[in-house]
């Protein structure tokens, strides 16, 4: 006995795209459709490895300009001023507002990247044919996905700052390119943990053949 329980695939299982129920296929080729929701059947997301790839990359890429060009202008008796997102952590920091200078920098700059390891990780992880620390990779996961869902609090924050200070002609504060940029990678690595199937942590170097990337 070596202590490892039979995954769903080695089962001959296939779980529902929609209500994530396991079943019996129909047949090899034809999975068939859920006996409780009606939705496809699925032993794996066709492509999975290879869509992920491609947006985290793209991800990593609008990371770049994100953090470099200035996210808020701020136009006051005639002077502009433009902050990145680092700017703005240092302004605060400088201040005396450092908790809220370690939040900016933790949600806007740290868990983006975080989010970019992580999901390099698993990808490379899966490529490699590992089986070590499933669990740990598949709460890895979880975890990404749920961080996903708070992500683009820094673009509400920024819109909420642009509507709020429109004092022309003393005062006004726009968007920068920068913003674009975030809310992109924000937006890209979200949809990248969607595409990741989670169930290729699991597969055996076997059960891997035959399965779609």
């Amino acid at each position: 006995m070596t202590g490892r329980a039979l995954t769903a695939a080695e089962a001959g299982l296939v779980s529902c795209e929609t209500c994530s129920l396991l079943a019996r296929p129909a047949g090899a080729d034809d999975h068939g459709y859920c006996p409780r929701c009606g939705g496809e059947l699925s032993q794996r997301h066709h492509h999975s490895i290879q869509y992920t790839w491609a947006l985290v990359i793209a991800a990593a890429i609008c990371y770049i300009p994100a953090n470099v060009l200035p996210v808020l202008t701020t136009n006051a008796l005639g002077s502009s001023e433009s902050d990145t997102i680092l700017g703005g952590v240092f302004l605060l920091y400088d201040t005396g507002s450092w908790p809220l200078a370690l939040i900016v920098l933790i949600a806007s700059v740290m868990v983006p990247l975080g989010k970019l390891i992580a999901l390099s990780y698993l990808l490379i992880s899966v490529q490699r044919g590992s089986l070590k620390n499933t669990r740990d990779r598949t709460r890895l996961y979880r975890l990404v996905e749920f961080i996903g869902r708070w992500s683009m609090l820094d673009v509400f924050v920024d819109t909420f700052t642009v509507a709020l200070i429109q004092l022309q002609p003393l005062m006004s504060v726009e968007p920068g390119m920068g913003v674009l940029f975030f809310a992109a990678v924000v937006v890209l690595t979200m949809i990248a943990a969607e595409t990741f199937d989670p169930r290729l942590i699991w597969d055996t170097p076997n059960s891997r053949q035959g399965h779609h990337g």
